[in-house]
């Protein structure tokens, strides 16, 4: 069974997200914030993390950054969902190492799984 982070603020959107991944087989781990997210991350070492950008305490940009230091979880691909849209946020997303970034308001549940499956896809190579 896959594990998979999402690291999201939003009570809500977390829960829907988590449903919508356990219903499809995934082991969910929940952070609430950038630094729990760094330590689930570290500790647990799940095979993807789901970032949110804006987060309390520290940014998701940091969280990327902190997570694609040279280290264990280095390789852990992450897949950025967030409100931010603008072109300089996604290419900054990408050049730090995100493997997609997906606006939450243009996708539904379903649709991240299928991303989250190219990425895994890609990872098998």
């Amino acid at each position: 069974m896959k594990k998979v982070l999402v690291v999201e603020d939003d009570k809500f959107l977390r829960k829907i997200i988590k449903r919508k991944l356990s219903a499809e087989g995934y082991e969910v781990l929940e952070a609430v914030d950038g630094e729990e997210g760094i330590r689930m991350a570290k500790g647990k070492k799940p095979d993807l993390i789901l970032l949110d950008l804006v987060l309390p305490e520290i940014t998701g940009f940091e969280v990327l950054a902190k997570l694609k230091e040279k280290g264990p979880v280095s390789e852990i691909p992450v897949i950025i969902l967030s409100n931010l849209s603008g072109v300089e946020e996604i290419r900054k997303g990408i050049k730090m190492g995100a493997a997609d970034y997906l606006v939450k308001a243009h996708f539904n549940p379903s649709e991240i799984i299928l991303k989250m499956e190219l990425v895994f896809g890609k990872n098998k190579k």
